[in-house]
């Protein structure tokens, strides 16, 4: 059930970035059984991690909280809608429930006037896309190589947990 303190966390977090740098305004908190287990906020430039988003990073903090990957029974609360890399890592994670403050959209707006320079510039709708892609139809070219030799470290893994 939505906890407006948790949403007001969230959208503190981000506002951080006003005064870090290499920041930017997207915070995310990670709730479990109404008490936060994770939190974080957007340090891509900082941390030169295009992937340290506000979403992945709470679930990174949750996940050493709480010794696990799974997420089950967890809520994610963010001050902006989500992009298609931190849906993803939701899903993996097991997040069950998503409350977010601005959306796409809106945030879109927010940073019209900033060059590519000045902001992390992701084109939501074009990611999204490629996610869904089979990698043969992806924009991105690729190839498979070596695939036994890969295979073969996976099931020698597989078969130490057997």
């Amino acid at each position: 059930m939505y906890e407006p303190a948790f949403m007001a966390r969230a959208i503190a977090l981000s506002q951080q970035a006003l005064s870090t740098p290499g920041t930017e305004p997207f915070g995310a908190v990670v709730v479990k059984n109404s008490c936060l287990v994770g939190e974080g906020f957007n340090h891509s430039r900082a941390h030169f991690d295009p992937t340290s988003h506000g979403e992945v990073e709470a679930i990174r903090d949750a996940c050493r909280r709480l010794e696990t990957v799974d997420l089950s029974g967890c809520e994610l609360y963010t001050s902006c809608e989500p992009c298609a890399l931190c849906v993803a890592a939701m899903h993996v994670a097991g997040i069950e429930r998503l409350y977010y403050a601005a959306s796409l959209a809106q945030s879109g707006e927010a940073i019209e006037g900033l060059t590519a320079e000045q902001r992390h510039p992701i084109d939501c709708d074009v990611l999204r896309a490629e996610c869904g892609n089979l990698v043969g139809e992806r924009r991105m070219p690729a190839e498979q190589q070596m695939a036994p030799e890969a295979i073969a470290v996976i099931k020698a893994w597989a078969n130490q947990r057997a």
